[in-house]
């Protein structure tokens, strides 16, 4: 059974082709795919070059082994992998040319009813990207008092009528299903509200979503130790989709002192990108680049003057010509 789920696991990758003409790939190089998911971004990578390398995360498990099948030509030899939150990773002295991330959950966590993510289907609270450990979104609806929930909602869903919804969860508790809890939060909003352009159980569903896999914080903590990986001139990209997501990245990359933003504003999916995959409409794509230190700065220096020195010599040596030598003549 879960090896048919595994091999079901197909998603669709966002601003692939944006994101592989500004990552630049090079030969002889290592890249990070710190969220792999159904492998789409880590299968451009490795097709750019033969002689490359690259390691692919997820904490999801189902995508890994999803992964294992759909690049299994490039598997033991260019690829590995390593199952767990992207920020406890720890390179081990590696230093990669590129490394990416392609944030938020997955099509395919969403089409996998029992994953409890979506509520088009009836299926238990979960939530969780890794099923074998953390706290499910059942026991948050079920166990947090009012107050905490209602902050919850408000901050990560940036839902308006957190309070109100926060309060009838307390009052209808306990849920065991998807369904039963976005009903109950599309009863509770105004109507002009419940039959708007989303659903009223979305952004409720994200906060939850996000606290029990812990992502923003996931987050912070991932761009705050990737610029340590990545070798002076490297470069690290990130796919966010939500506005949470996106003022981290922004502000991080911003903040860092050993990265130099290359995007000022986000870079976003084509109108033919939009139209062949909707989910593409809310992305946003920033990259930075990892500074060069002061070692590198000379290296390149004495490289730069070496090259100067060597066009200075051929100059010469073209310019004391003898006066018999003779132009050659090119002839078409």
């Amino acid at each position: 059974m879960e090896t048919q789920k595994a091999a079901a696991f197909n998603h669709r990758s966002v601003l692939s082709r944006e994101l592989i003409a500004e990552l630049d790939i090079l030969p002889k190089s290592i890249y990070l795919d710190a969220t792999t998911g159904g492998g789409g971004h880590s299968e451009l990578i490795l097709a750019q070059e033969e002689n490359l390398k690259l390691i692919a995360i997820d904490r999801d498990a189902m995508a890994i082994a999803a992964v294992k099948v759909r690049l299994a030509h490039y598997y033991p030899q260019q690829l590995s992998f390593w199952q767990g939150n992207f920020a406890s990773y720890e390179p081990n002295g590696l230093l990669f040319t590129g490394i990416i991330a392609d944030l938020g959950v997955s099509s395919p966590q969403l089409d996998v009813a029992e994953r409890g993510f979506s509520f088009r289907h009836t299926a238990p609270l979960d939530m969780r990207m890794d099923r074998s450990t953390g706290i499910t979104a059942a026991e948050i609806v079920n166990h947090w008092q009012e107050v905490a929930l209602a902050d919850l909602i408000y901050q990560y869903g940036e839902e308006r009528f957190a309070r109100r919804i926060a309060k009838k969860i307390v009052q209808n508790r306990p849920f065991k299903t998807t369904t039963e809890l976005a009903e109950a939060i599309a009863a509770t909003v105004p109507g002009k509200y419940r039959h708007g352009r989303i659903h009223p159980a979305t952004r409720t569903f994200q906060a939850l979503r996000i606290e029990v896999n812990q992502e923003l914080k996931s987050l912070e903590k991932f761009i705050d130790l990737a610029p340590n990986w990545l070798k002076p001139g490297g470069k690290i990209g990130i796919i966010s989709f939500h506005s949470l997501e996106d003022r981290i990245v922004k502000h991080r990359f911003r903040d860092n002192e050993l990265l130099d933003v290359i995007t000022k504003k986000p870079i976003t999916a084509q109108p033919d990108e939009q139209r062949a995959n909707p989910r593409s409409r809310s992305a946003k794509l920033r990259f930075a680049q990892r500074k060069m230190g002061v070692a590198d700065l000379k290296y390149e220096t004495e490289k730069s003057d070496r090259s100067a020195s060597h066009s200075s010599n051929i100059a010469d040596v073209h310019h004391h010509r003898t006066p018999t030598s003779k132009p050659r003549i090119l002839l078409d």
